[in-house]
């Protein structure tokens, strides 16, 4: 996985991570809650319309956003994972420590 993107997520008390491969245009969720992890699979695969900010806070369109297709639409795609799944991205949390402490 020499083009990985990876990324802190948790879903109720669990933690977990999402790993990107952008050579391969995949997602694999690390998640040990099983609705959670199901929840995150199903947002990744399909594509939605998101509204895109640009130059000001009022200039937005909607544009169709494939999650998977590069990982600049990957993340654009986790900025709304929370309002649709209620699994939440960590970005701030290191993504090593959650790898090997997937717990509170």
């Amino acid at each position: 996985m020499a083009n990985t993107y990876s990324v802190a997520i948790s879903y109720h008390s669990d933690l977990g991570w999402i790993d990107y491969d952008g050579d391969k245009k995949t997602a694999e969720v690390h998640l040990a809650n099983a609705e959670g992890k199901k929840l995150t699979e199903d947002w990744l695969q399909h594509k939605h319309a998101i509204s895109v900010p640009h130059e000001t806070l009022m200039d937005f369109t909607e544009e169709t956003v494939d999650p998977l297709a590069d990982v600049e639409s990957f993340k654009l795609a986790l900025t709304r994972l929370w309002n649709n799944t209620q699994v939440t991205v960590d970005w701030s949390r290191p993504v090593d420590y959650v790898k090997a402490h997937p717990h509170y």
